[in-house]
């Protein structure tokens, strides 16, 4: 382990932990904007989780560790699903098991242990919102890994830090199987991230809300860990798509100097993806729950037609 790829993993660390609020409050700013609405400051989400970490947690009684628990398993596998994306560098020491599969599998085991956790109190809200959020998971999971595939087939490797120095490296051209798979992705990180047209993150409509009836039970610092984790997986999509779709500008494990216009680069890349996202959720209109199922099957067949499709041009 080299002691730059051990200071340019704890760089990437830190910067997802602090970037991820502000991504948040960019989009939330940008779409206000796009609303014709008062924006709220850049800075709101800091504020939010200052005040949540000094106020008091309420668990109920009869609540077990599993609901004490999940925001910091939650929190943990956030931070370790961002640590293993190479944003500034590939010379990561966690590069052999930034794996695909194995990424998935952070955004499944949170996934799991909020879902237990919104059941564990026995209310009416946490086991719908649960059960509405295995309903999602179950089907964007596999939209993503074809998603990761179809990105992996022209590295050879699952590898995300492989994955990134091939497409970085290559001569640029446009790949048809990568284009559907990045309109796959895009309907996967909407859905995961419970954005319209999916969800919509103002709102507390009990008949529709999906994230936030899984949080509805916590206070204090526990919610608050809860919101990080949420600025981190969006974070962590963001970070995924800018990765798989735009690896231009990360930095070589050859180059460690390039890490210092690598930071400024990803600032670039998230502000344009957050106000793109603003943009379509402001052009979307939210869909019933029933159409969720068809619009993830949308996307997982976009992804595997891409996978077919590469294939097809490779020979």
């Amino acid at each position: 382990m080299s002691l730059t790829g051990l200071l340019s993993q704890l760089l990437e660390i830190v910067i997802a932990i602090l970037l991820a609020p502000l991504l948040t409050g960019w989009v939330n700013q940008c779409r206000a904007l796009l609303q014709n609405k008062r924006a709220p400051s850049l800075l709101q989400p800091y504020y939010m989780l200052h005040k949540l970490f000094n106020k008091e947690s309420m668990v109920a009684d009869h609540a077990s560790r599993l609901f004490r628990s999940a925001p910091y398993v939650k929190f943990g596998c956030m931070v370790l699903a961002c640590s293993i994306i190479p944003t500034l560098s590939t010379d990561l020491p966690l590069a052999p098991a930034a794996d695909a599969i194995a990424l998935v599998g952070l955004f499944a085991l949170a996934r799991v242990f909020i879902s237990l956790a919104a059941m564990d109190i026995g209310t009416a809200f946490g086991t719908l919102g649960a059960r509405r959020e295995m309903l999602v998971g179950f089907l964007a999971e596999p939209a993503l890994l074809m998603v990761l595939f179809a990105a992996s087939l022209i590295s050879h490797s699952t590898s995300l830090t492989t994955i990134v120095e091939t497409l970085a490296h290559r001569d640029f051209a446009i790949y048809p199987g990568l284009a559907l798979a990045g309109v796959a992705f895009t309907m996967v990180a909407l859905a995961e991230n419970a954005r319209v047209p999916i969800d919509n993150p103002t709102t507390h409509l009990e008949l529709t809300m999906l994230h936030e009836a899984l949080i509805l039970e916590y206070s204090g610092r526990h919610l608050a860990l809860l919101e990080w984790a949420a600025s981190l997986k969006l974070f962590a999509y963001s970070c995924i798509g800018l990765a798989l779709f735009f690896p231009w500008g990360v930095a070589d494990a050859q180059a460690p100097l390039a890490m210092m216009l690598a930071l400024p680069m990803l600032v670039f890349k998230l502000a344009i993806g957050g106000f793109l996202l603003a943009l379509l959720e402001t052009l979307s209109a939210k869909m019933r729950i029933f159409r969720v199922p068809e619009f993830l099957a949308t996307a997982f067949l976009l992804a595997v037609i891409g996978m077919l499709v590469h294939q097809l041009l490779a020979r």
